[in-house]
């Protein structure tokens, strides 16, 4: 009898051990999903095409609703942008300005947003403002 039952001791160990070995950390899924970014209205600047945009224009772009839009953070040339945000429901719409300042320049607008679970996203567009 103390044989049986130390088998089943020494298989119950064993069933244990093997669960314990099984569990992988690579394997956990990510739980924060980075926030996207789309639909960026203005013109793109690329060497091949040297497009322009016009001084002190609208833009605007759309950033997926997983964020906290208070964490949103707009910037021309590294300094702050004035934005205002409109709450579409499946993603937020943020609209802005370029200054008058940026005339004849090129222009880094760069966005940076945190996720609601805490993932941290950055995108950003060049764009030429055409000068007088």
């Amino acid at each position: 009898m103390k044989k049986y039952l130390n088998l089943m001791v020494m298989l119950i160990t064993m069933i244990f051990a093997h669960n314990a070995a099984a569990y992988n950390a690579g394997m956990v899924e990510e739980l924060c999903k980075k926030p996207k970014f789309s639909s960026f209205s203005l013109s793109e600047y690329h060497a091949k095409d040297k497009l322009e945009v016009a001084a002190e224009s609208d833009f605007s772009f759309v950033i997926s609703n997983w964020i906290d839009p208070t964490t949103i953070k707009l910037t021309a040339k590294k300094k702050p942008l004035p934005f205002t945000v409109e709450d579409k429901n499946s993603f937020f719409l943020v609209h802005s300005k370029l200054l008058p300042e940026h005339k004849g320049q090129f222009v880094r607008l760069d966005v940076q947003v945190m996720a609601k679970l805490g993932c941290k996203a950055l995108d950003g567009w060049l764009v030429k403002v055409a000068g007088e």
